[in-house]
């Protein structure tokens, strides 16, 4: 006698969007009698710990509505049952920086001490013109830690399309412009008010709370401005900063280099976003190749989402990078620095 169950998770590698979190990692029941699948809301989500989406067939009254169905005792579905509303995840509303904390961080008197705009002038091989760097701090809002922890250290805001201010990163570099020191401005605040045994201000409790911060893509609120501006996106503010730098504003370049943040930052829910627009991604160097074929695979994924959208992949890095540079994890910045800036720039003599 036959005991296996009728309904059964598929197996293999295919995997659909799931109806709780929406990441494709939804694996569907088949009917193995039939070889279809259940309606579209029966599966489980394999992201047990984050999501625990999992509608089981014969836990509800669809396994009984089909076979009775079968049985002839039933000629449509019964009047108790109906089918389950697909789950719609709640928006939930992100909490932003305080703006009035964001703007101390442009305080005209603290460019002096930003150890990384003061080496874009001085120390790297081709220094830049003062009125040039100037012109990329006003743009992307770039500001500085003036005191306590992390004192010196370069801010890079990341402001969404309403110009909300999502997360302020915080890096601190040695006087070749390498990174010694990684932080966000909130944690260094919460920081400083845990120290000194004081409450956190309301804002900045609230905000802590929030698990996703880094919400929006860097470079994100120059959009509006710029519509028709093709995009140029890496993994680190850093490089989107030296990418300007090289390729010149959006007024000249019609173009806006932007950053994700980190290696798994390339997700849907950022990138939206930039729909209708032409982007040219340029990953981070791996030691096997797995950010570029990552990146590339979601990419393509995307757009199917995004109308009028193009992904361009460069993949020049991992044609030609030697296998050192793939094991530090080098960026398109790390080659950028080592060349004459005025030599990329549109119209040049």
């Amino acid at each position: 006698m036959n005991t296996g169950y009728r309904y059964k998770l598929e197996k293999g590698s295919k995997k659909y969007f799931c109806p709780e979190c929406n990441k494709k990692t939804f694996v569907r029941y088949i009917d193995v009698e039939t070889g279809d699948y259940l309606p579209e809301q029966y599966g489980r989500c394999d992201r047990e710990s984050k999501c625990n989406y999992h509608l089981n067939p014969y836990k509800d009254s669809y396994s009984k509505m089909i076979w009775e169905q079968e049985q002839g005792n039933r000629s449509e579905y019964p009047t108790s049952w109906k089918p389950p509303q697909k789950k719609i995840a709640p928006q939930v509303e992100p909490i932003f920086f305080d703006f009035d904390t964001f703007l101390t961080t442009l305080e005209a008197n603290r460019y002096d001490d930003n150890i990384f705009l003061q080496n874009l002038l001085e120390s790297v091989q081709y220094p830049f013109d003062i009125n040039e760097v100037a012109d990329v701090v006003r743009l992307y809002k770039l500001g500085t830690v003036a005191n306590g922890y992390r004192s010196g250290g370069i801010t890079f805001p990341f402001i969404d399309k309403k110009f909300n201010v999502r997360a302020i990163q915080v890096k601190q570099f040695d006087k070749d412009n390498h990174t010694i020191g990684t932080d966000f401005l909130h944690s260094i605040i919460e920081r400083f008010y845990n120290e000194n045994n004081k409450p956190l201000p309301e804002w900045l409790e609230a905000y802590t709370k929030q698990d996703k911060k880094v919400s929006c893509l860097f470079g994100e609120h120059l959009l509006s401005k710029y519509p028709s501006a093709k995009i140029y996106l890496f993994e680190a503010p850093k490089t989107a900063i030296y990418s300007t730098l090289y390729f010149g504003l959006p007024e000249t370049s019609n173009t806006i280099c932007m950053a994700v943040f980190n290696k798994s930052s390339l997700s849907f829910d950022k990138l939206e976003v930039l729909q209708g627009r032409t982007v040219y991604v340029f990953p981070d160097l791996s030691k096997d190749g797995s950010t570029f074929r990552e990146w590339e695979a979601k990419a393509k994924e995307y757009e199917l989402k995004m109308n009028r959208t193009r992904f361009i992949f460069s993949d020049l890095l991992e044609r030609l990078a030697p296998e050192q540079d793939k094991s530090k994890g080098n960026d398109f910045a790390d080659y950028l620095i080592k060349q004459d800036w005025r030599e990329f720039r549109v119209g040049k003599n």
